[in-house]
């Protein structure tokens, strides 16, 4: 059985092809840049050659590429976008417009000048993956599933924050445990492409846009995607409580994890902490009393306490767990940080997260994932992720 998983970054979208048949180590894998690093190339090219373009294709991940969009306009370039194309940099289309991009309906791209140039916006592109192996002597056919993750802050209604949109979302998320018939895992954050909340657009975008793939598809946001893929890490997965960081490019994510429980959460900008921010941070969570504001009020997303009982970071090797591209942000941290490695490579963690939540939303596999993870020396399944 295969199982291709691709996990969606900022500076990078690491690629991992799962095959039951080997040991976990020794699956195949590509660290290539993401897709919004490839549309910042090509808008520079663009901008050095003084052309005009034309974005088109469906919602994705911003920031570098809306940096080069941003420095395209300012060139005094022409830059048109569709709608969907156009919500890679802001929900509202008339913010959109202030930067300098017009946005334009699908009828009047016909009747734009021939010399335009075209890009199409999409995070996932199934057929150049494919094609990449195929480079190298390995199909993707007759795969068992297809697993992507993205970051997605979710379509806030006008007027609304958008990081107080997006912690509703991950509040919403985690109390769905106490429902009946969930679950309490990360993998709550997990789904088949039919189930994708309408809310998450960049997750749809996702399921929309996957032409080629011939198989069930699932997706899952990023940071619990890299958290879940750190509890396979021996050393972490051997607690029965932990705190684990996710510090990415652009968003620092932490999860106290327990027994079967998610027992509290905090989002931040990663851009916007430093290393005493960010020891306050995970102090706070540790010990109970952190507040939602304390992250908010500091133009965070936010934070939640699930369950007061404090943590103690003074025991043990280590204090927290962490993961991420900007990871070194800890170095040197009083908190005793461990980076974690699960089965070797902390670059993809998130695609081990994808690997075990596909485990959860598609039993039927389950049972062939999870004994992958104990034949790498896992114990397949971490104490906070039991029934």
């Amino acid at each position: 059985m295969k199982i291709l998983t691709v996990d969606v970054g900022t500076g990078t979208q690491d690629i991992y092809l799962y095959d039951s048949r080997l040991d976990l180590e020794n699956g195949l894998k590509l660290i290539v840049p993401s897709p919004t690093m490839i549309l910042h190339q090509r808008l520079r090219e663009a901008t050095r050659h003084g052309e005009a373009v034309l974005l088109t294709g469906v919602t994705m991940g911003g920031g570098p590429s809306q940096w080069a969009a941003e420095e395209h306009a300012r060139a005094g370039l022409p830059i048109y976008a569709t709608p969907e194309a156009a919500r890679s940099f802001n929900d509202e289309l008339e913010a959109v417009e202030t930067m300098g991009i017009r946005v334009i309906g699908e009828d009047e791209v016909q009747s734009l000048p021939k010399d335009v140039r075209c890009l199409e916006l999409r995070d996932f592109d199934f057929v150049a993956i494919a094609r990449s192996f195929e480079q190298f002597g390995v199909s993707l056919k007759d795969l068992a599933a297809v697993a992507v993750a993205v970051f997605d802050h979710g379509n806030s209604p006008p007027g609304y924050s958008d990081r107080q949109f997006r912690f509703d979302y991950l509040d919403e998320r985690i109390r769905a445990r106490s429902r009946p018939g969930s679950q309490s895992r990360l993998s709550a954050f997990a789904y088949q492409a039919a189930d994708v909340p309408p809310i998450m657009t960049r997750l749809l975008a996702v399921v929309n846009s996957a032409q080629g793939v011939d198989a069930p598809l699932v997706v899952m946001d990023t940071a619990p995607a890299a958290v879940l893929g750190a509890t396979f890490d021996p050393r972490v997965g051997s607690r029965q409580r932990v705190l684990i960081a996710n510090v990415g490019n652009f968003h620092t994510l932490a999860f106290r994890l327990g027994l079967g429980e998610i027992e509290g959460v905090f989002e931040h900008h990663t851009g916007l902490i430093d290393l005493p921010r960010l020891e306050i941070l995970l102090n706070s969570l540790a010990s109970g009393e952190l507040k939602h504001g304390d992250v908010f009020d500091d133009h965070g997303h936010g934070a939640l306490i699930y369950d007061p009982q404090p943590l103690p970071l003074n025991g043990g090797e280590f204090g927290v767990a962490v993961t991420g591209p900007r990871r070194n942000l800890m170095r040197g941290s009083s908190l005793r940080p461990y980076f974690a490695v699960p089965f070797g490579d902390m670059m993809i963690a998130g695609c081990f997260g994808l690997l075990a939540a596909v485990a959860d939303v598609m039993p039927e596999l389950g049972g062939l994932i999870r004994a992958s993870f104990r034949g790498a020396g896992g114990s397949g399944t971490p104490p906070w992720e039991v029934e």
